[in-house]
């Protein structure tokens, strides 16, 4: 017997298709009171290749706003930046776009 898979509260269920939409996954950045504002700029220079002046607008959208998308792609994609995240101590969660 097949069982259902598990869904977040929120998550529309689709009818139908076996297969999930084909659609991006986005990497999430969230506010902490932790990080100082030049350590995020710094790694989200390093980790993705952002310019400075790039970085410094997604650092103030996370500072300001709570969170910033600060990546998209595949899911293996986007799980990868996550973990990267993660490493350097930022708070990173990942989701699929809509």
């Amino acid at each position: 017997m097949r069982e259902a898979p598990l869904r977040l509260p929120g998550e529309e269920h689709t009818t139908g298709s076996s297969q999930e939409p084909d659609l991006p996954w986005v990497t999430i950045v969230w506010d902490d009171p932790v990080n100082l504002m030049r350590y995020v700029t710094y790694v989200f220079q390093t980790v993705f290749g952002y310019s400075e002046a790039k970085a410094t607008e997604l650092m103030l959208q996370v500072h300001n706003d709570g969170k910033a998308v600060v990546s998209s792609g595949s899911r293996e994609k986007v799980e990868t930046d996550v973990v990267k995240l993660h490493q350097a101590g930022l708070w990173a969660t990942m989701q699929q776009a809509k």
